[in-house]
């Protein structure tokens, strides 16, 4: 066979192979996505579990603190979310009902502008229940995530208590193959990085997103203050999604002139968090550019769903990671860096 069409047959198993192992985490995605979270939440702990081995704290007592801080988050997490939602749930009746009366109100008002709206066309375009309930299903991604915490909890349980033994295994690893150890730390280093950040500045949103909504007198504004701070982890739109609910009940209860204020607020808060603090704070760290991070996003959440979408950051941080370790898939992650690791690079080579 000559060597163009060997090369040729090659990348098109390999493509095969891509499909297929894409296609199979779509379908696995429910079974998987819990051991990626849990596999992220144990990144994120390792630097406390190595603090307090450190400071001479059994490391086996120091597991089931910081799996105590877990679970208690966990539970404030759940408690919050889950009461108010059972009273928007109870709410929905009255807010349907309060929308449908705003949507006849405007087609009468088109009607005498001389705007006759006739069908059922725009009325099916916009349906005030499906645009009640869409936010209703919001909540369902976090309970399936709630419904999984014990699968959560014990495979971050056996990982950190594993993490004693992991730097020999890597070492090891490292022997037997290419692979850089200093690529691996910089990798772990730069997700704790992210992540750390990633929740001040999504806190810091929910308390200012919550704390607008109060002042404004929207309802539950202790759940859309969650809601921001869970769905700012979504890079790009997380924040545009989040401002959808409160936008809409801001309608349904006060006007539009009220949600033209609300929607304001939101924008406010995020192009402060999301241009101004967020850079600052972060700097081009992840490592990755722009539209990769949007691609990522698409791509992630195709396949792992909502929870795809939160870790769809560090989840392509690791593909580029495996890239770089191939001399054949390097300039794949050249592709996926940003400007700065360009630059890093071409500098490199030229030494």
């Amino acid at each position: 066979m000559p060597e163009s069409a060997y090369k040729t047959t090659s990348v098109m198993v390999s493509l095969a192979a891509l499909v297929v192992v894409i296609a199979g985490m779509r379908v696995a995605a429910p079974i998987i996505v819990p051991f990626i979270f849990s596999i992220f939440i144990a990144i994120i702990c390792a630097p406390l579990l190595s603090w307090m081995t450190r400071h001479r704290v059994p490391a086996v007592l120091a597991v089931l603190i910081i799996l105590s801080i877990i679970l208690l988050i966990g539970f404030l997490l759940m408690l919050g979310i889950g009461t108010s939602a059972e009273q928007f749930s109870k709410a929905i009746p009255g807010y349907q009902a309060n929308l449908q009366g705003q949507f006849n109100m405007f087609i009468n008002w088109l009607a005498e502008l001389g705007i006759e709206v006739t069908g059922s066309g725009v009325r099916d375009a916009f349906n005030p229940g499906s645009a009640i309930k869409m936010i209703n299903k919001l909540f369902d991604g976090l309970g399936n995530l709630f419904t999984n915490a014990f699968l959560i909890l014990f495979t971050v349980l056996f990982i950190l208590l594993e993490a004693s033994s992991f730097p020999a295994k890597l070492k090891a690893i490292v022997k037997q193959g290419n692979m850089r150890v200093d690529y691996i730390d910089h990798f772990l280093s730069s997700v704790q990085r992210y992540i750390g950040l990633k929740t001040a500045t999504s806190f810091v949103t929910g308390i200012l997103v919550a704390s607008m909504l109060a002042i404004q007198g929207v309802d539950f504004p202790v759940l859309w203050g969650m809601l921001a701070f869970l769905l700012n982890y979504i890079p790009n739109i997380g924040s545009i999604i989040a401002a959808v609910p409160a936008v809409l009940l801001a309608l349904i209860q006060f006007g539009p002139g009220m949600a033209a204020g609300t929607a304001l607020g939101y924008l406010v808060i995020n192009v402060v968090i999301g241009s101004v603090v967020e850079p600052r704070v972060m700097g081009k760290g992840m490592g990755l550019s722009v539209l990769v991070v949007f691609l990522s996003l698409v791509f992630w959440g195709w396949v792992f769903g909502p929870m795809g979408m939160i870790l769809s950051v560090p989840l392509t941080m690791l593909v580029k990671l495996a890239f770089e370790n191939s001399e054949s898939s390097q300039w794949i992650a050249v592709l996926l860096g940003s400007e700065t690791d360009t630059h890093v690079s071409t500098n490199q080579s030229n030494e």
